[in-house]
């Protein structure tokens, strides 16, 4: 039998909160965190780079005490730079986003799976 994790978070406004914490999560800061519904949970993070730009990140989160509580869900940051590009480099940018659209298709079937119990 597996036993669930827990991890203690310190937070200013509530002091020591031991909460469970999911498999996929990556840890906490020793940092006390705001309030206890700021305590968050976060998977790795993914960023694709364009051109020494980061074009997107992706990572699991969960916050569980939020003022609205926020189930598993999949934060996504898209930051496209503002640019002219040549003919070849706009094939370049459309090939990076082609690849990652596909990728977060794939995050979307493994956050299904996550939230009807699976594993992540």
């Amino acid at each position: 039998m597996i036993r669930a994790r827990t991890v203690t978070v310190h937070t200013l406004d509530q002091g020591a909160v031991t909460i469970p914490e999911p498999i996929w999560c990556t840890g906490h800061a020793d940092l006390p965190t705001g309030s206890r519904d700021d305590i968050h949970h976060s998977g790795p993070e993914k960023v694709v780079d364009y051109e020494g730009q980061a074009v997107l990140s992706a990572e699991l989160v969960e916050y569980p005490f939020g003022m609205r509580p926020i189930p598993p869900s999949v934060y996504v940051d898209i930051l496209i730079p503002s640019t002219t590009l040549d003919s070849a480099a706009l094939e370049g940018l459309a090939a990076i986003l082609t690849e990652q659209a596909a990728e977060l298709r794939r995050l979307a079937l493994r956050l299904a799976v996550l939230r009807a119990g699976g594993d992540w």
